[in-house]
């Protein structure tokens, strides 16, 4: 499809910056920016180094302050937002903008004269290259490139200390510096180039975004020098920014990177453009581990999102089938299957890996119980689901033999019902979770009707496990008959309006959510067919919006219509009204399972073909508010939001209603 935007956006400042484009190196780090050309969030950069892949990420080149000069007038074609003020206004020449096969900006200076810049990163290497090409001119053009560097997580402003950079030395074409003792050397190459030594801050750049967000919003960046140059016209200049020691040329990396693309294209054996879109895009967030065990991340995984996560178990899992299985790309599904059994303690999987590497954390309930799903998607689609299957039984064994007899945080089976309690004060557990300082915003405390539907579920994936196996099935399926009939009891609402969302000490919590949708979406449902479509009626009529469910209803009193301010005021909203687009994938499911119209199923998922242009460029955002006109807000690119899109466009695609439902 095409994903072209045109000057009528470009040329206006609030519009293009509202825009943002990503490039990603496969081992968790990136490049990014507004189509503005103003870095507007304390995440943009042109080089964010993965130092511990996929995290321990790092800013070290900031920006490029470009200008050219055509007969003695100079053009700058950079921005940045100051104090009152937007300097230089370089977005006023684009023409347009388009995302593949790499970011490409093109600046219309006069009639006569077109440049475009290209922006991509190496696969697997901390490497990005930014080439600019001087498409149609009648003479050569002098070209000034001002690097803007830093030193500084990504998740922070960069500011001026004493001592930085610590090392800098620079000659013809090249520039290196070491920020601190303990800091990578950046080098920036840029072929013929001249470098001119300078050195000074550009003080007080303004990131919009972080304003918004309730958060730190200035910036003071370095300018060591300048990179001087003549590009011939049909020529170009490249500037590559690493920290690594070797590097390919440009035209090796950017031809690698092409056949890569053409490779995931193939192997997704998907024909329309919206399809073609989304396999693109899932790349962004796949880890796969070193081969050769010199370089590359420590595990095979999955990115929940940029610019800011790193990967969650909960997301991983839930992600998997969309961005590996639906893409064709069984290898990388299994390793990270094996991978995250690795990290199994006291039977449940970690909730985050922390971006600095610290020890992962476990609060979490439902990471675990989608694992098993991802392993059932994983067995009925790869030709080695068996093999998978037996390499990890002993592994599901022992996480069912700990939420029988107990783990972290309350989890624990109710030998009562056989449902599945969790919980305990000051924790959040499920997907719902936010958290300000000490208030839990949605604590769900007691029996989640998701995490029930999950248990149930993982119970009949043993049970199915078991027979492919040759293993003892009559424990499981006994378990699952108690749990699925305890399920009906207790969730089933007598006003028709689908389930409750928690069974909880002090009784039923009716608040409409969408976690019931699960109970019909998951392969193994515990509802009769009339009850499933009292849950997807309820849901298609409370919650469902162009862009996703919204995660209350706007007839609750807690409903937050908006999503926006002080982080304690976002966290406020996360779940309280705010849509998520990620759960289309689950309503469409349930949709065609209970009606199997895949035309009206799919239909719900083409508003946000149109998204793919407005955010993050090529891609769909983690959120958008509850209310129209349902901006988008959240990160620019998430996982599970294209996983489960990508997913339910290919299922609706060829429906055969494989799903089974539990009498």
């Amino acid at each position: 499809m095409d994903l072209t935007i045109e000057a009528g956006v470009l040329n206006d400042f609030a519009a293009a910056s509202a825009r943002e484009w990503l490039v990603t190196n496969g081992i968790g780090g990136y490049a990014s920016g507004s189509l503005s050309g103003a870095n507007t969030r304390r995440y943009h950069g042109l080089l964010v180094a993965a130092l511990t892949p996929p995290t321990g990420r790092m800013t070290l080149l900031s920006q490029l302050d470009e200008a050219v000069t055509i007969e003695g007038a100079v053009y700058e074609l950079s921005a940045n937002q100051y104090p009152g003020a937007i300097h230089p206004q370089g977005y006023r020449f684009l023409e347009k903008f388009e995302v593949y096969p790499v970011p490409t900006f093109s600046y219309r200076i006069r009639p006569d004269i077109l440049i475009e810049k290209r922006i991509w990163m190496a696969y697997g290497r901390n490497t990005t290259y930014i080439q600019y090409r001087l498409a149609a001119a009648p003479e050569p053009v002098a070209l000034r490139l001002t690097p803007l560097v830093c030193w500084k997580s990504f998740h922070a402003e960069m500011h001026p200390w004493e001592g930085f950079p610590l090392y800098l030395s620079a000659g013809p074409g090249e520039m290196r510096m070491r920020a601190t003792s303990d800091a990578p050397l950046l080098r920036l190459v840029a072929g013929s180039a001249d470098w001119q030594p300078a050195g000074y801050w550009h003080v007080h750049i303004e990131h919009e975004r972080e304003r918004e967000r309730g958060l730190d919003w200035q910036e003071d960046l370095y300018a060591p020098g300048h990179f001087l140059a003549t590009v011939q016209p049909g020529g170009s200049l490249t500037l590559l920014a690493t920290i690594e020691n070797a590097c390919d040329t440009p035209e090796q990396a950017r031809n690698a990177l092409l056949n890569r693309q053409q490779e995931l294209l193939g192997r997704a054996d998907v024909s329309d453009d919206y399809a073609r879109a989304l396999v693109l895009a899932a790349d962004a967030f796949v880890i796969e581990g070193a081969k050769d065990g010199t370089a590359g991340p420590r595990r095979s995984t999955i990115l929940a999102g940029y610019p800011w996560f790193s990967d969650w178990g909960r997301d991983t899992m839930i992600s998997l089938p969309g961005l590996c299985l639906a893409t064709g790309r069984p290898e990388v599904a299994r390793t990270i299957l094996t991978s995250f059994a690795g990290f199994v303690s006291e039977g449940m999987l970690p909730n985050r890996f922390p971006d600095q590497g610290e020890t992962p954390e476990y609060n979490t309930v439902d990471a675990t119980l989608w694992y098993f799903q991802a392993i059932i998607a994983y067995c009925e689609q790869a030709k080695d689901g068996l093999e998978l299957a037996r390499e990890l039984w002993p592994v599901l064994k022992d996480i069912l033999a700990w939420h029988e007899k107990g783990t972290r945080y309350g989890i624990h089976v109710d030998p009562q019902d056989g449902l599945l309690h969790a919980g305990e004060p000051g924790v959040q557990l499920t997907w719902m979770d936010a958290k300000v300082g000490d208030w839990v915003v949605t604590p769900r405390i007691g029996k989640p009707v998701e995490i029930n539907a999950l248990w149930i579920n993982a119970l009949q994936v043993m049970a199915d496990l078991a027979a492919r196996l040759g293993e003892d099935t009559a424990a499981y399926r006994k378990r699952v008959e108690k749990a699925a009939k305890s399920f009906r009891a207790a969730f089933v609402r007598s006003d028709k309006r689908g389930l409750y969302d928690v069974l909880a000490e002090t009784g039923p919590d009716a608040s409409i959510r969408p976690n019931q949708i699960f109970a019909v979406s998951l392969p193994y449902s515990p509802l009769t067919l009339p009850q499933q479509k009292a849950v997807v009626k309820t849901v298609e009529e409370e919650l469902l919006t162009p862009f996703g469910l919204r995660t209350l209803s706007p007839k609750d009193p807690a409903y937050r219509p908006h999503y926006g301010g002080s982080p304690a005021e976002r966290d406020g909203a996360y779940h309280q009204g705010t849509v998520w687009p990620w759960l289309l994938g689950p309503f469409v499911t349930a949709h065609l399972r209970v009606y199997q119209d895949a035309d009206r199923a799919r239909a719900y998922l083409l508003p946000l073909q149109a998204h793919l242009q407005e955010a993050g460029i090529g891609s769909i955002s983690e959120i958008f508010d509850g209310d129209p006109p349902h901006a988008p807000n959240g990160c620019i690119v998430q996982a599970w939001s294209v996983a489960e899109i990508l997913r339910a466009w290919t299922l609706s695609s060829s429906f055969l209603n494989p799903l089974l439902t539990i009498a």
